[in-house]
């Protein structure tokens, strides 16, 4: 029996849900953490310039470079381990170490990537994170360091992963330009579940990074939507009254609906992106499976009190200029039917109007047909007179009687000829 074969990228979709593994950490430990986005038009953007730059920073630390192509890597470089990932719109760096310092939260872990390497990335910091991992069970500790570390005001603390760890973090920029995280594991917490919650909070904080960009964006759109909003309003409340000139009207929907349309389609992926980013941040934070550590606020509610509401103004954002735009075609539809309904009564009109000129051109076709058949008859009578009278001096008939006798007879052939030729014309 012949064996079925393989389809061609079966492999390839197998290992790519294992190809991320999660990093696995020994407590007590620390990370720092980077993501690095272009400007603009990041989803195009050339990912063989990410892989170069990566190489790079391999190659001063004289590590083994990733597979050709790659979209992940981890490995040693010197005393450091580096976990690298490609995305759709970014790449991110983490770089984890054992053990602590005496300063939380040192900017100099940042140190593992150089300045110059860091001045020529394909791209802009979109995120940085400094990540504490502590072995730690007391709650009167863990509480007092946190007071110590964090902002209160925006402080969010949870117990996470069946009260294994507990995490913490302000959401605030420090003096170096990173966040802040705190992570505080009991001994049964295992090294791989360590690196699954390391991950969850770079990943938490990434996309809600990444769907804030949405917000900016609508930012930049609001008075531009106004203004639209504004200018289809006038318009349509002129189509209630006597238009003047419909035409002119329309052809101020028609721009409107193509302004509309250009924001959308310029807006769509960004909005998209919004969304998912917001999604995952919501199933990232309902994967810690939280629990209130202390009457302290959580991760979720501060995302509720906080992101949230950005997440909503993109939301009805995106809906205003949906429906802005199916009003502008509603009414420009609308107009449209107004302005054929009044073309359609003018070409009426025109058709009437030429119909009696046709009336009046057939009159006086009539016309010119009865004085054409009296000259050409008159003329027919003098040749044929002067033809005839040699034979009528023979009968005895004078001039008079000749062109008598003559004249009915050419009229009656004349006539007989146009209407023909007329017959055969129409």
């Amino acid at each position: 029996m012949s064996q079925l074969q393989d389809h061609p990228l079966r492999y390839q979709m197998i290992n790519e849900l294992h190809a991320r593994p999660f990093p696995v950490l020994t407590v007590p430990c620390r990370a720092a953490y980077l993501a690095i986005k272009p400007v603009s038009n990041a989803v195009a953007r050339d990912r063989e310039l990410d892989r170069a730059h990566l190489i790079s920073l391999l190659d001063r630390y004289g590590a083994k470079h990733p597979q050709p192509g790659a979209t992940h890597y981890f490995g040693d470089i010197g005393k450091f381990r580096l976990k690298w990932e490609s995305h759709t719109e970014f790449v991110t760096y983490t770089i984890f170490e054992d053990g602590l310092v005496d300063t939380p939260f040192d900017p100099r872990d940042f140190e593992v990537f150089p300045a110059d390497w860091l001045a020529v990335a394909p791209g802009v910091t979109t995120t940085s994170a400094l990540i504490r991992v502590e072995a730690e069970a007391d709650d009167a500790v863990i509480e007092a360091k946190v007071d110590n570390w964090f902002v209160s005001e925006s402080l969010a603390v949870s117990q996470v992963l069946d009260d294994s760890a507990v995490i913490a973090g302000d959401f605030r920029l420090d003096v170096a330009g990173h966040m802040r995280f705190a992570i505080f594991v009991t001994p049964e917490a295992g090294a791989r579940r360590v690196g699954r919650v390391v991950q969850r909070v770079c990943e938490i904080e990434t996309y809600k990074t990444m769907s804030m960009l949405g917000l900016t964006r609508v930012r930049e759109l609001g008075p531009q939507i106004g203004a639209i909003d504004a200018r289809l309003t006038e318009l349509m409340g002129d189509m209630t009254g006597n238009v003047s000139q419909p035409a002119d009207t329309l052809e101020a929907l028609l721009k409107v609906s193509s302004e509309l349309e250009k924001i959308l389609a310029l807006s769509s992926f960004r909005f998209g992106a919004t969304g998912a980013y917001e999604a995952l941040v919501n199933q990232r934070t309902s994967i810690l499976r939280e629990e209130r550590f202390h009457g302290r606020q959580t991760i979720a509610e501060f995302m509720m009190r906080r992101f949230d509401p950005a997440m909503r103004t993109v939301k009805a954002t995106e809906a205003r200029l949906k429906t802005l735009a199916e009003r502008a075609m509603r009414a420009g539809d609308l107009l449209r039917t107004r302005v054929d309904v009044e073309r359609s009564a003018q070409n009426q009109a025109l058709l009437e109007s030429m119909d009696r000129r046709a009336d009046a051109q057939l009159k006086l076709q009539r016309t010119v047909e009865g004085f054409s058949v009296a000259a050409i008859s008159y003329y027919a009578v003098n040749l044929l007179g002067y033809l005839a009278y040699p034979f009528a001096e023979g009968l005895g008939l004078s001039k008079g009687m000749t062109l008598a006798i003559l004249t009915p007879i050419v009229l009656a052939l004349v006539f007989v000829m146009v209407r023909r030729m007329r017959n055969r014309i129409d």
